[in-house]
């Protein structure tokens, strides 16, 4: 990016490429948990620095609540249910972007913040794409893992307009202490649809494999990932930043492919492709460079980190 040092252009790129990979670490993880207990667990030990390092942002509890359960229960429990039942990691990591428009239309709603042309432009070709993605997987594989993860989405876009009304000085801090909220919610439901049985059995069997991919989406991924990115975003602009997060799904589907063997149909190609194409459209600055909700001072609007 123009401006930008190369130091600070390379750890973007190391997070986007991070949060790639880090779709291939939730699959590998789903072969050693079911889903809702996968995510209990994640969340469980991400917010073990909330007791004893990081200081509670000056929120109230009510935002707290509010994106825990959003982020956690819900968008996470789809994400991770959708790669269980099939959705390939690769896809996944592609189809969770468009959060961004989502944001943009419930922002219009909820804040009364009207969207710019080049947003509407770039909505409607981002779902142009999601769609052709979506008839091809109709036609061609189960079509409930892709709706879960368009859900997912939906559910992320519910939970940064919560963070934006909530303020919070340090998003880092937000996302920890939210990440209270999670495992009690998780881990019942778990033991409700997943079974005592199936969760025990987890925990009895658990190996390397699956504690490596379960330490990977807490550490590089959640704390080292969002952490270098807050910070990045302290330091430049984030019209500069929130570019590097259309890396996510190239990485993403790049290392499905060499990891998991992923094939991604040409129909899929290019409806990433085109869905791409329209989250960067909406994604740019506005002229005058004013503030703008997708040009947000804040990780959680703008990026596909799973």
């Amino acid at each position: 990016m123009p401006g930008m040092p190369a130091r600070s252009a390379a750890l973007l790129v190391l997070v986007a490429f991070i949060w790639g990979v880090n779709f291939v670490a939730i699959h590998v993880g789903l072969d050693h948990f079911p889903p809702l207990l996968f995510s209990a667990l994640r969340f469980t030990l991400v917010a073990i620095p909330a007791v004893f390092f990081i200081k509670r942002p000056p929120v109230a509890w009510k935002y707290i609540a509010a994106v825990g359960f959003m982020l956690g229960v819900v968008k996470f429990g789809l994400v991770f249910i959708s790669i269980d039942i099939g959705l390939p990691a690769g896809l996944a990591s592609l189809a969770i972007q468009v959060q961004v428009l989502f944001t943009i239309f419930i922002a219009a709603i909820v804040l009364k913040e009207r969207p710019r042309r080049d947003q509407l432009i770039g909505a409607t070709v981002a779902f142009a794409g999601l769609a052709a993605i979506g008839v091809d997987r109709a036609t061609s594989a189960p079509i409930l893992p892709f709706v879960l993860i368009v859900a997912a989405a939906l559910a992320w876009g519910v939970a940064n307009i919560l963070t934006r009304l909530a303020q919070a000085p340090d998003g880092l801090a937000l996302l920890v202490w939210a990440s209270l909220i999670p495992p009690l919610p998780l881990l019942a439901l778990s033991l409700l649809f997943e079974g005592p049985g199936k969760v025990g059995d987890a925990l009895a069997g658990i190996d390397p494999a699956g504690v490596a991919a379960l330490l990977f989406v807490v550490g590089p991924s959640t704390l080292l990932g969002f952490g270098i990115w807050l910070t990045m975003l302290k330091r430049h602009s984030a019209a500069s930043v929130t570019p590097f997060a259309l890396l996510v799904p190239i990485f993403g589907m790049a290392s499905a492919a060499i990891a998991l063997g992923e094939r991604p149909s040409a129909v899929e190609l290019i409806g990433g492709a085109i869905v791409l194409a329209g989250v960067a459209i909406s994604m740019r600055p506005r002229p005058d460079s004013a503030p703008d909700l997708v040009e947000v001072r804040d990780v959680r609007a703008v990026v596909g980190v799973s």
